[in-house]
């Protein structure tokens, strides 16, 4: 284990469910729309009975979603060890001689990993494409965040890394953004091609499961399941070592080469 890793100060207080009000606001506001308008027509008009028994568990499941996720956001990005990442450092034995750092636009992670894996030849690659990354919330928070340069622009199925060069790559809430399984497929072939022996590939993702389908409703099917991911890395050569849980809603995953 290594010890030497400094404490990574947290993010402010409500710093993470803020920003996911902020790239999620037309959820919300329908959810409040529908909260809204709901009792609203029910007092104004004779609404029959078999209407109201979809309006009202319509109105106290928008509600409920509406609360329960942010509750949970402001759980696993505020409150929960997780966004401290000092964590990570407790995944090797030794600190990784050569990393990288992929993102999906939004980079969170790269001050931290810097503090605790100093290495001057480290890459940070945006795998970011307008072409097939069209939800809103992810455009929403390339505006909202400062992109900085030190990221370099990179195509998933051709990562500027050479074979075997990786002690860690790091890929955290960023490979779910790649909706179509090939494009996945395609990118941890690039990162097996990449990683040294012994190397590790850290994946960080929300799953679509019954906890975070609690959470977060239909939300949640924005995330891939457990299913999906294995089938990507058993197709690709990787295969899972160990499996971290810091919170019952995100899974950390460390692969290794099979």
């Amino acid at each position: 284990m290594n010890t030497i890793a400094p404490q990574i100060r947290r993010a402010r207080s409500f710093k993470g469910v803020l920003q996911i009000l902020a790239f999620n606001w037309t959820f919300y506001a329908l959810a409040a729309l529908v909260i809204v308008v709901v009792p609203a027509l029910c007092l104004r008009f004779t609404i029959p009975t078999t209407l109201k028994l979809v309006l009202y568990p319509a109105m106290s499941l928008a509600l409920f979603w509406m609360v329960s996720s942010l509750l949970v956001s402001h759980y696993v990005y505020d409150r929960s060890q997780l966004y401290r990442w000092d964590w990570l450092a407790s995944l090797f034995e030794k600190p990784p001689a050569h990393w990288v750092n992929i993102h999906a636009g939004l980079d969170q992670t790269t001050d931290a990993l810097e503090r605790l894996f100093p290495d001057p030849t480290r890459k940070v690659l945006d795998i970011y494409s307008a072409s097939s990354m069209t939800e809103p919330s992810i455009k929403r928070a390339r505006q909202a965040e400062k992109i900085t340069p030190r990221a370099e622009p990179a195509d998933p199925s051709s990562l500027p890394m050479r074979d075997f060069e990786c002690d860690a790559i790091f890929l955290i809430f960023a490979a779910h953004e790649l909706r179509n399984r090939g494009d996945r497929h395609k990118l941890f072939l690039e990162l097996n091609r990449s990683l040294k022996s012994g190397g590790q590939v850290i994946v960080v993702e929300h799953l679509r499961d019954s906890a975070n389908f609690l959470a977060y409703g239909p939300g949640a099917f924005h995330f891939h399941s457990r299913r999906e991911w294995q089938a990507s890395w058993r197709a690709t050569g990787l295969e899972v070592d160990r499996e971290i849980s810091l919170t019952p809603f995100v899974r950390s995953f460390i692969l290794t080469r099979q």
